[in-house]
This record gives C-alpha cells, structure tokens and sequence, in this order.
C-alpha cells in the first residue's frame, strides 16, 4: 500500500496519531503491550511480529494491526526496517 492512502485511511478509520519509526538489522522490541490499538505500514525492509507464540513476518507495503493491550514483540529483519503506525485511543 501507498503511504498517502494509507495515511487518508487511518484519519477515516479514527487513528488520530501517526509517527514513523526505524529499526536497525535484527534489533528487537521487548514484549509489551500499548493502551491504544496500532495500523502498521511498513516502508522498508521487514518486520517480524512475534504474538502468541507466533512469528509473523510483514515485508514493504505490508499493513496489518495490533489490538489494544495485545501483548507483543517486533523484529527487524536482515536488512532493518521503517514503518509508520497509526494509533488509536
């Protein structure tokens, strides 16, 4: 997906805040949980989100969401990553 329909998305579907962010190869978040639920674009490279005891993998253009309070960890792949990711309160 385009960021610029991405972007027109979140503001339709109630996602007030947008921030970008970059990881470098193979860093890792920690589990956490955050009290908002989060649309994810991701820009460049591949990030793996590690939910439930499942890793799932999203290369450039790729969307998808995490819930609310969903507890989870993200992953750069080989060659880091860039997203931007709505959040909705």
């Amino acid at each position: 997906m385009e960021r610029t329909a991405f972007e027109a998305e979140l503001a339709r579907d109630g996602f007030g805040e947008t921030v970008e962010r970059s990881l470098s190869p193979g860093e890792a978040t920690p589990e956490h949980a955050h009290p908002f639920d989060a649309r994810l674009l991701i820009l460049s490279g591949e990030l793996v989100l590690e939910q439930d005891g499942a890793r799932r993998a999203y290369p450039a253009g790729a969307v998808f969401e995490v819930a609310r309070d969903a507890r989870h960890a993200e992953i750069a792949g080989s060659q880091g990553t860039t997203y931007v990711a709505g959040r909705r309160r």
